[in-house]
């Protein structure tokens, strides 16, 4: 396995005290470390893959020993060696050397090099390929390094075997290479065999990318051919449930203006009767009005009022299909809401306006205090100075209502803000037209706004509920759990977008604050 596999991808370096997250790739424990504080959410850097809760990670240790093991191959590999190393005999013009003498220390050429051939007492030394001899000598004694030192792991000269190293396990570098040569071999056939593994695993990855590719592209076909039947499906429904309306708005307009052209016929027959009636009043002719008197069958052809009716209402089935379709739209949110890519978006855009000493779960639910301030770009949108997030969706219209739950928290402050307040470098107190319920150390309930006088209650809460009549200009919080009535207070909205507000506050000395978490929010 090559040197390369042992770099971290965030220094580029070989890898300092490894670690592992769970999803299978490697980096130094600083540079990981470093790359969470500074990022909005914990993911792989590598395949982005999110972790909730941040894991604890220690050293991998085989990964730590391949790693030393490369540091200390670099650190014993031979130093380059030029392209030439110059005679040190000749005196004017330098030719290259063909050996260097480790006994004599020093470099020489063809010529020079002759008398190592032919003297007895010269034959026995060492000669090898031209090298830099100044590298090869113990930088505190200038003799050659000729032991090494297996209780240092160092190279050392004879002086120092008998100064620094004395007494210590010390070979010559013959011997040491010795034992270490058939180690090299086995090293190299592990890792070679590392290789193979994992070229062979390369080339299941890739097999695997290409049918994920084309499961892929399946989906997204069928997902398009799926989507657009689908609103295809709704675009003929909404236009026969138009057409059928449409339809029985007519008849039943025709139905109307028939009744009312028979009653408007009644009414002049009748007007015409009680005319004749107010004639025959006048008249002192007994006989005459005898006559003349209405029978009791005179008006018996005329319409009985009581069943006379017209319906208003549109057929049952008409409000069970548009029924069906909210319901269609809140199983498909619902499903979407179950993707680790959608919900983790979500979180993204909530943490770009998060204070940055927050956490917030996955799923968008829970809020809670972190220790570590997380390096985030500098936002206009971002609480600072506040330590609070607000909800994802704000509202300009209708009810809203939603639950926190407090279990173990003994400061918090929720309610709601408008959208425009400022939120760089101001204090809560500043924050203009917020309506918000704030508890301190425990049991001191108080109202945070600046139109009203605060308002203090003492009761044990565990869960929380805030109301928002838009149309009333009202907010309200209760105890769930008890349905007692905490707090309402007028409001005037202005027809302003407001958003929900969750500050879990940590009290002195809570490290391990419990979080804010938060019910879906319904609105009507």
């Amino acid at each position: 396995m090559s040197e390369d596999s042992f770099l971290c991808s965030i220094c580029l370096d070989l890898f300092s005290q490894p670690v592992t997250t769970p999803c299978g790739h490697s980096f130094c424990k600083a540079c990981i470390t470093k790359y969470w504080d500074s990022s909005d959410v914990c993911h792989c850097p590598m395949c982005k893959k999110a972790f909730d809760p941040r894991p604890d990670l220690g050293v991998n240790k085989i990964i730590s020993e391949m790693a030393a093991y490369f540091k200390k191959s670099n650190l014993d590999a031979p130093i380059p060696i030029p392209e030439e190393v110059p005679c040190e005999v000749c005196s004017d013009t330098k030719i290259k050397a063909v050996k260097s003498c480790l006994t004599c220390v020093a470099s020489y050429c063809e010529a020079h090099l002759e008398p190592h051939h032919k003297v007895a007492a010269l034959k026995t030394h060492k000669l090898v390929d031209p090298v830099k001899l100044e590298d090869r000598l113990c930088k505190e004694h200038g003799r050659m390094l000729e032991l090494f030192c297996r209780d240092d792991d160092e190279y050392i000269c004879i002086t120092c075997s008998k100064t620094d190293h004395k007494d210590h396990d010390t070979v010559l570098i013959e011997v040491e290479y010795k034992e270490k040569r058939p180690q090299l071999d086995k090293k190299r056939a592990e890792l070679e065999k590392m290789i193979r593994e994992r070229q062979e695993k390369i080339q299941q990855f890739r097999v695997t990318v290409e049918k994920n590719n084309i499961i892929a592209e399946n989906e997204k076909a069928d997902t398009v051919q799926v989507c657009s039947a689908l609103v295809s499906s709704i675009k003929r429904t909404e236009a026969e449930l138009i057409e059928v309306i449409e339809l029985k708005s007519r008849s039943a307009t025709r139905e109307a203006e028939g009744l009312i052209r028979k009653l408007e016929e009644e009414v002049t027959e009748l007007q015409r009767k009680s005319t004749e009636l107010e004639q025959l009043s006048h008249t002192e002719d007994h006989l005459n009005l005898l006559q003349s008197f209405p029978s009791r069958n005179s008006v018996a052809h005329l319409s009985k009022l009581s069943e006379v009716k017209l319906s208003c209402e549109l057929s049952v089935n008409l409000k069970n299909i548009r029924t069906a379709i909210v319901q269609l739209q809140v199983t498909l949110d619902g499903e979407m809401e179950k993707l680790p890519e959608v919900m983790l978006k979500k979180i993204q855009q909530q943490y770009a306006v998060a204070h940055p000493n927050l956490v917030l779960s996955l799923d968008g639910k829970q809020v809670k205090y972190g220790n570590v301030r997380k390096i985030l770009p500098d936002k206009t949108e971002r609480f600072e100075t506040v330590l609070c997030v607000l909800g994802k969706e704000g509202f300009s219209s209708g009810k809203v209502y939603y639950e926190v739950q407090l279990k173990g928290k003994t400061a918090w402050t929720i309610g709601v803000v408008p959208q425009d307040i400022i939120r760089k470098n101001s204090r809560l107190s500043e924050f203009s037209r917020a309506r918000l319920l704030q508890v301190v150390n425990g049991g001191n309930y108080s109202a945070k706004n600046k139109c009203v006088t605060p308002h203090s209650v003492t009761i044990d809460v565990q869960k929380i509920g805030v109301f928002l009549d838009y149309e009333e200009q009202q907010l309200s919080f209760y105890d769930v759990e008890t349905r007692a009535l905490l707090y309402c207070e007028d409001m005037i909205y202005d027809k302003r977008i407001f958003f929900p507000f969750f500050s879990p506050l940590i009290p002195d000395g809570d490290e391990k604050a419990s979080p804010l978490i938060i019910s879906p929010v319904k609105q009507k």
